[in-house]
């Protein structure tokens, strides 16, 4: 059993003892710590959004997320069952001072976690998140008197709203795609993408085929939308004879595609096919993070556009968009971040930008795929001894390699022409995650097998 305390948020598994798990006490004192938090940087009365994927756990942490904001007096906004990028957006259209999404985005059916919004909506930053862990730590709280309690008000119409604002951005083609007779097939992993990207098609005239749709937590498979887990809707895309399919994570920040083929578009090339469309209709720049596909940047450059990397991490992202005023970027794993909309990553803008991409090229998803140079990810670990100086390691690997191009804004990336590696500790483990890319599967793999040898030589 687990509990993780970060300055992005609190997540862990339901049940057991509190300290070691996500338990009652463990959400009562980080929600009081959040409150804390936001009285000590706003004035007057405060509101804040919350909602929650469909998870088991759901319904209890969000009851005791709401009523210890009560507590606190802060007013609640309640979405109920709703999206990451739903509450998202509904926390600068409330005027709230915050949001708390209960999700644990693609673990499995036993996690939950808090996801903590500033008033923009966007994740809390490094600064503000270890304020709230020490507000925790300390359990630094004042609770309101009676008379000053928060208040609930319920929200039930978030997500359609969600839906009007991308079907209303600029460039998203609403008329031909409705002009279209698109059958498209959607695994919601039985959580909140059951309910808002079926809503999403309806209202574009698109037939839905749903699997996985019934909003009850209880995921079929692992809820990551990695190829290994989607083999129900490539098979399903290929029964119904469908255009597509579409598959999403939990909280529907995380998109993925499935061609008319039944063959996995690519989680790193969601990012690249709604950049190229956007950059087609407005210049700029991209962003994605160190780990992101190379596919981005070549797809950026044809444009005549420039494209840079961030840490790992949406709030990096986000930080490296703002600072470059980039146009559109995200992560690599279906994650698309598109400013016109908010800062954050969103499957249902996502959806749009692609079906707008679709109807103007008229081709096939496996067309479009086709069009997109091709890349071939590894992702491997290497474990390590605890205590070991991990960032020595990598100093020494970065001296190895002083004449190729190199980064250090998070871990260790170095670029060869056809290729690059990415080696990052990590936070929670004692390992070295090894990341790389090559022109095929093979000299993907092989790249990971050198360095993994490469940095055991180092121990």
């Amino acid at each position: 059993m687990t509990l993780i305390k970060s300055i992005s948020g609190i997540r862990g598994t339901i049940g057991g003892a509190s300290e070691k798990n996500l338990t009652p006490l463990d959400v009562v004192r980080f929600t009081s710590a959040y409150a804390q938090w936001l009285k000590q940087n706003h004035k007057g009365k405060l509101s804040v959004v919350t909602g929650r994927d469909a998870r088991i756990s759901g319904a209890m942490v969000h009851n005791l997320v709401n009523q210890t904001l009560v507590g606190m007096g802060v007013d609640v906004v309640d979405l109920g069952l709703s999206t990451t990028p739903t509450v998202a957006l509904m926390v600068p259209e409330e005027k709230a001072q915050g949001g708390i999404i209960l999700t644990a985005s693609h673990n499995p059916k036993q996690w939950n976690a808090l996801k903590l919004l500033n008033e923009s909506g966007e994740f809390i930053n490094a600064e503000a998140g270890a304020k709230v862990l020490d507000f925790a730590e300390k359990e630094d709280f004042e609770y309101a008197e009676v008379t000053a309690l928060g208040k609930i008000k319920i929200k039930s119409d978030a997500i359609e709203k969600h839906i009007d604002s991308c079907l209303a951005m600029k460039w998203v083609q609403t008329k031909k795609i409705q002009q279209t007779s698109f059958k498209v097939v959607v695994d919601g992993v039985n959580s909140s993408g059951g309910i808002a990207i079926p809503q999403l098609l309806d209202s574009l005239g698109i037939e839905v085929v749903k699997i996985h749709c019934t909003p009850n937590g209880d995921f079929p498979h692992n809820p990551e939308p990695l190829k290994e887990h989607l083999t129900d809707l490539c098979d399903a895309v290929i029964r119904h004879r469908a255009d597509f399919g579409i598959a999403v994570d939990p909280d529907v920040d995380r998109l993925v595609f499935v061609d008319e083929k039944g063959e996995l578009f690519g989680e790193e090339y969601t990012l690249v096919a709604c950049a190229d469309y956007i950059l087609s209709k407005t210049p700029g720049k991209t962003v994605s993070n160190l780990s992101s596909t190379r596919a981005l940047a070549d797809v950026t450059k044809t444009h005549g556009q420039s494209h840079s990397a961030s840490a790992v991490g949406e709030v990096n992202v986000v930080t490296e968009m703002k600072r470059t005023h980039a146009v559109i970027g995200g992560e690599g794993n279906g994650g698309v971040i598109y400013p016109d909309s908010h800062y954050g990553r969103d499957a249902l803008v996502g959806v749009v930008l692609f079906l707008s991409l679709l109807v103007e090229r008229n081709s096939s998803v496996s067309e479009l795929r086709a069009s997109y140079p091709d890349y071939f990810m590894s992702k491997n670990k290497i474990n390590l001894q605890e205590g070991m100086d991990v960032d020595g390691i990598l100093k020494s690997m970065e001296e190895n390699y002083s004449e190729d191009k190199i980064t250090t804004i998070d871990g260790l990336k170095i670029d060869f022409p056809l290729s690059w590696v990415h080696l990052r500790k990590s936070n929670t483990e004692p390992i070295i995650r090894i990341y790389t890319e090559a022109k095929t599967q093979s000299e993907a793999d092989e790249l990971a097998v050198r360095f993994a040898k490469e940095i055991k030589a180092l121990f």
